[in-house]
Parts: structure tokens; sequence; C-alpha cells
């Protein structure tokens, strides 16, 4: 069976590889979206948000960028936080199946790569508008 999915893989090099990126997209936006705290991350890219603001209000006062500063490195390290869950989940299932695909692609398709790295980010952009991931 596997044998049959690599050679499939190997006739149709850039559709297998751009099918198998959003595949592994959606695997990973998942974890992320059921293994993190969706309602906090929202409210702390909130507050990120209003910081800036502030910031711009603020760029004659030095004391008050200090304050605000800390305050966005604070909610940096939390959401920081909040994304080493699903890193650990996919983290070495993701390095397995990319030494997987370097061993089918390389010889037929020198730049897989690039063909799995742009199609991972236009499907990441997708999926978390899509499934609403923060």
């Amino acid at each position: 069976m596997l044998e049959q999915i690599t050679n499939l893989m190997m006739a149709y090099a850039k559709p297998s590889i751009i099918i198998v990126a959003v595949l592994v997209t959606l695997f990973t936006t998942l974890v992320t979206k059921y293994f993190t705290n969706q309602n906090r991350m929202k409210e702390l890219k909130d507050i990120q948000k209003a910081c800036r603001i502030q910031m711009k209000d603020n760029k004659g006062n030095p004391q008050e960028l200090e304050k605000i500063n800390k305050q966005v490195m604070e909610c940096s390290m939390e959401m920081m936080k909040h994304s080493f869950k699903p890193m650990f989940i996919t983290f070495i299932p993701l390095l397995i199946l990319i030494y997987w695909l370097r061993g089918i692609y390389t010889i037929i398709l020198p730049g897989w790569i690039w063909w799995y790295i742009i199609s991972s980010v236009i499907a990441s952009i997708a999926l978390r508008k899509l499934l609403k991931v923060v």
C-alpha cells in the first residue's frame, strides 16, 4: 500500500506535494485549535493590538512606553507558552514526514521543499481563517 502511494506521488510530484502540504497544514491547524485556549489567545491578541495603539499615542513619553512595552512582552510570553503544546505534538511526526518526503522528491523534483513551504503557507492562511484559529 505504501509503495503504491509512493509511486503515485512520484508520478504526480507537484500535485502530490501540494496535497501533502495541505493535509499536514490541516492536521497542525486542528491540533493548534483543540490544544490551545482560543478565547485566551484572542484576548491576548486584542491586548497586543490595544498596546500598539497606545504606543503610537505615547511616542513622546518614554516611561509610558516602557510600561506598555512590558505589557506587550508579558502577552507575547503567554502566547508562546500556549503555543508550545501543539508544537510538541506535531514536531516529531513532521520531522518523520519531511524525511520521508525528501527521499521521494529530491531526485524527481529538486525544489520540492519550496513547493511544500509555499503550499503550506497558503493553506495555513486559508485554514486558520476558515477554522477560526487564532
